[in-house]
């Protein structure tokens, strides 16, 4: 067994859990928002709307995983093509890099198993589809295309963020604003994943994997070109880890520069 793995398995643990927990909270908010019989579905005729409260409920649920106690540990990736960006960025080794995204696909999809067991039938319910991301009406082509470009954006933020010392305490809110808004208004051309876990786990559900292929590609993509758009435009300085938020006590397990910055 890989050292690494010996010493950080309760980071990738943390890892497994933010996604399982941020499946089960799509799950109950798709179930709240678009299950026919729900009252809220019933009060609230508009589709934008729903998705505008579909949008808070996330980012909202983002945001805290990545404050919460477990985010703070494990830098709060929950997403496999944020630890490729950073594991590209030289920030996290090729062991823990591959365990975290093991781990992310298994507790997005332990995620869905709960939330089938808490939901049972109204997870299933071709409204609520096992909250999964698919292609909209525009099809494949454009789903990809949206994927890379929110994907882009979103690390483009991410990483201007983590380099400011002013702003950096703030990437996780950032991330989560931009989850509301990409749910709100992106949503209808490719379901709004940004992550190949996440649609992976709603697909052990579904059992639909026709379309995967756009989000185990596209995400990576996009947040990969952000990392080259940035080490041209305005260079790598100051993104010192690969934590989202590491203004805390927690111990890190990356190849962290912030200790070395402080000596210096």
């Amino acid at each position: 067994m890989n050292p690494a793995w010996k010493r950080h398995w309760p980071e990738y643990l943390m890892e497994a859990a933010e996604l399982g927990l941020f499946m089960i909270s799509a799950c109950f908010f798709v179930v709240l928002l678009e299950h026919p019989s729900s009252p809220v579905r019933q009060a609230i005729p508009s589709a934008f709307l729903r998705r505008v409260l579909m949008g808070l409920a996330m980012g909202t649920t983002a945001i805290s995983i990545i404050f919460s106690p477990l985010g703070r540990r494990s830098g709060a990736h929950f997403n496999p093509a944020v630890t490729m960006t950073f594991w590209r960025l030289k920030k996290v080794s090729g062991a823990d890099a591959l365990a975290y995204v093991l781990f992310q696909f298994a507790g997005g999809a332990a995620g869905i198993a709960v939330a089938a067991l808490i939901l049972r039938a109204l997870v299933s319910h071709p409204a609520v589809h096992f909250a999964a991301t698919l292609p909209g009406t525009a099809g494949a082509a454009a789903a990809f295309a949206a994927e890379v470009a929110i994907s882009f954006i979103l690390m483009s933020v991410v990483l201007a963020a983590m380099a400011s010392t002013r702003l950096a305490r703030f990437t996780g809110i950032f991330a989560g604003c931009l989850v509301s808004i990409f749910i709100t208004f992106e949503a209808p051309i490719s379901g709004m994943s940004m992550n190949p876990a996440r649609t992976f786990a709603s697909a052990t559900g579904t059992l639909v994997f026709d379309s995967i292929w756009i989000y185990f590609l596209a995400p990576p993509l996009g947040m990969l070109a952000a990392v080259e758009a940035r080490a041209r435009l305005a260079g790598l300085q100051g993104i010192h880890c690969a934590k989202l938020y590491h203004a805390n006590a927690h111990r890190c397990i990356f190849r962290c520069g912030y200790a070395a910055g402080a000596r210096g």
